[in-house]
């Protein structure tokens, strides 16, 4: 199978030319999300013992339902899979939008895209060593005199992976803000004037992220703040380089 041809900025193509690209581009990103299938399954056994070790010491997930072990490895193997495609797929998307963008934004994407990548794999670490075990060890132990606590398999599984795609995603904030900036939607004088409002909005992110208890909010709360503030001055620094008429303009006024 030929991978897909980018189409030229001066280049015209039909509806069908168009369409034909873009399948041809959703089968790539099939075949990657399949490959890290592939990948997540061979090594699901070390996954599931990695998402286990939040847990408290002594306490192991406990399974109630004959397939559920079979379903909770597939839905660890294809959580997985998306991980690992991530990249291949932003790059897919990033080829078939490219020829509507301005010319010379190609090698702003590719560090786009490595740099989203990295804040990632940074989210889903810092879900997995400071957020899930907070809230895990609070939820766990909340009445817990009340109850006989068991942590279900399949509940704790898709809590566990959602917690750590949905910080992973939102890791992604300085990517999104500053793919904004370079395309002219914002700009860093906008981000600074509007600081406070950007700082309720991440605090309101915070507060919908999994994890319901105070502490887990407030540790999930912090490096959001902190990326917002960053992507500011990240705005600022990579503005004047991707826009240098503004600079002009401003030492103009």
């Amino acid at each position: 199978m030929r991978l897909p041809r980018r189409l030229g900025h001066e280049e015209t193509a039909g509806l069908v030319e168009h369409l034909g690209e873009l399948r041809a581009r959703l089968i790539v990103m099939l075949v990657a999300l399949a490959a890290g299938f592939a990948v997540g399954y061979a090594f699901h056994h070390q996954l599931i013992g990695w998402l286990n070790q939040p847990l408290p010491a002594g306490r192991e997930p406990v399974t109630f339902g004959v397939a559920e072990p079979f379903m909770i490895s597939l839905k660890v193997s294809l959580i997985t899979g998306f991980a690992i495609a991530l990249p291949v797929i932003l790059w897919q998307l990033w080829s078939f939008l490219a020829p509507a963008v301005q010319k010379g934004a190609g090698r702003s994407i590719t560090w786009f895209v490595a740099f989203a990548t990295v804040l990632f794999a940074i989210g889903i670490g810092f879900s997995h060593q400071v957020a899930l075990p907070a809230a895990i060890r609070f939820l766990t132990n909340y009445d817990s005199g009340l109850y006989d606590i068991q942590i279900r398999a399949s509940s704790y599984y898709s809590f566990a992976l959602f917690s750590l795609l949905a910080v992973g995603l939102v890791f992604e904030l300085p990517v999104f803000i500053l793919g904004l900036v370079r395309f002219g939607v914002l700009s860093a004088k906008k981000l600074r004037s509007h600081r406070r409002i950007g700082y309720v909005t991440m605090a309101v992110v915070a507060v919908a992220l999994p994890g319901v208890d105070p502490v887990t909010t407030l540790f999930e709360m912090v490096p959001l703040m902190l990326l917002f503030e960053g992507s500011i001055w990240l705005a600022v620094i990579f503005e004047r380089r991707w826009h240098p008429e503004l600079r002009t303009v401003s030492a103009a006024s």
